[in-house]
C-alpha cells in the first residue's frame, strides 16, 4: 500500500506493547482490507526470507497515526508479529510500504 501520510511520528517497535487500540477495523472498504492482508503477506515472506524492512503506518485508540519501520514475522487476520515478537491487531494497521 502506498504510505499513507508520510509526517506521522516514527516511533521504536518496543514500545507497541504499551499502546491501546481500538476494537473496528481502522480501513472501511472491502478492497482496501484484502491489499492489507496481501500486503502484510508479502511482507512476512520478505521478512523470514530476507529479513526485509517495512514500514507500517497504524492508528492508535487516541485517533493518532503512528509509523514503524520493522520486519514482519507473522501475519494472520487477528495479528501481526513482528522483529522481537510484538504483536499488534492487525486491523489497526492502514498501510505498508516496502523499501
Amino acid at each position: 500500500m502506498e504510505k499513507i501520510v508520510p509526517h506521522h511520528q516514527l516511533i521504536e517497535k518496543e514500545i507497541i506493547p504499551q499502546l491501546q487500540f481500538r476494537q473496528e477495523d481502522v480501513l472501511q472498504e472491502k478492497e482496501l482490507k484484502v491489499r492489507r492482508q496481501h500486503d502484510l503477506e508479502r511482507a512476512s515472506r520478505l521478512g523470514n526470507g530476507y529479513q526485509g524492512k517495512v514500514e507500517l503506518t497504524f492508528q492508535v485508540a487516541t485517533g493518532d497515526i503512528l509509523r514503524v519501520q520493522t520486519t514482519i514475522w507473522q501475519v494472520d487476520k487477528e495479528f501481526t508479529t513482528i522483529k522481537s515478537g510484538v504483536t499488534l491487531p492487525t486491523h489497526a494497521i492502514l498501510g505498508v510500504e516496502f523499501f
